[in-house]
């Protein structure tokens, strides 16, 4: 993995955010609801959104607000985050980049307001500013219509199935309503705006630890030679764990860690990845680490 000149981490928080805020004009850093898409150039579509084992849909985790000063072409620039939630397939997950230059045909040179619009409706937005229609459960690419009313879009036959027995078939005939009726499918997250601070770099000098006395009572009568063994194995485990906590204890409610080029915090010594474990990128150029979320949904 190649390393980039890296200050402090960046911390994102979840707070909660009117739905106005999570639109992609407000280029936000959220979790969970549907993905708010910069543009349609290079989305992945529903065979890249298919899980690995089960070919279920994936569905969105979060997304990260990551522009690149130094790059015109990512000058706007979000980094996707998806996951498979049937379970015990719900540990494969997926990453995708969106990313316009400043200058573009979808939104404004100048920054975004930070005052509502005049309309704060709660209706979603199912296609976007490019004309590319929007599956009306996760909000990915929609290749496929409703054979009926030719009207609503879909990424995958079971989000069509799933849609029309929660409520399309009722409205399917009355065009008004389609995107003022779309159920509660419970397939999407909870939705929460990321909020982003740079982490303080002040390392508390005191670590809580165990008992030792109730630590050597729980062991009872183990032989010498396996506790030796014991020992070397979990003298690095517990110098990796205690280094995650002392790190996580400064700001415990932050959910994401965020940094081109800083060192990961690992929670525990398995299967931490070599260099040569992690392959390049298709132009050549070796990975760098670039951000960490720890316990999204709680």
């Amino acid at each position: 993995m190649a390393v980039a000149s890296a200050g402090p981490a960046e911390l994102g928080f979840v707070e909660a955010a009117p739905a106005w805020r999570l639109r992609s004009e407000q280029f936000p850093s959220k979790v969970g609801g549907r993905p708010a898409w910069l543009g349609a150039a290079g989305l992945p579509g529903p065979e890249e959104l298919a899980c690995a084992l089960c070919g279920r849909p994936l569905a969105f985790l979060l997304q990260l607000y990551a522009p690149l000063p130094d790059r015109a072409d990512a000058f706007h620039r979000c980094l996707f985050l998806f996951c498979c939630r049937v379970p015990p397939c719900c540990a494969g997950l997926r990453v995708f980049r969106n990313q316009l230059p400043r200058k573009n045909d979808f939104y404004s040179y100048e920054p975004p307001s930070e005052n509502p619009p005049p309309e704060t409706g709660e209706s979603v937005c199912l296609q976007l500013k490019s004309g590319a229609h929007l599956c009306r459960v996760c909000g990915c690419l929609g290749p496929k219509t409703c054979s009926r009313c030719h009207k609503a879009h879909y990424c995958s036959k079971e989000h069509q199935t799933l849609d029309w027995r929660l409520g399309h078939k009722q409205a399917c005939t009355q065009s008004e309503y389609l995107d003022t009726t779309i159920p509660d499918h419970n397939f999407l997250f909870p939705e929460f705006e990321i909020v982003i601070e740079t982490e303080d770099e002040i390392t508390p000098e005191v670590v809580e630890k165990e008992n030792e006395s109730e630590i050597i009572g729980s062991m009872g009568e183990v032989p010498e030679e396996e506790l030796d063994s014991m020992a070397k194995h979990e003298s690095r485990e517990d110098k990796i764990f205690q280094k995650f906590k002392t790190k996580i204890a400064l700001e415990p409610e932050q959910v994401l860690r965020y940094g081109r080029g800083i060192a990961p915090i690992w929670i525990s010594g398995e299967n931490i990845p070599q260099e040569k474990d992690i392959p390049d990128c298709p132009c050549g150029a070796k990975r760098i680490f670039e951000f960490q979320f720890l316990d999204i949904i709680r």
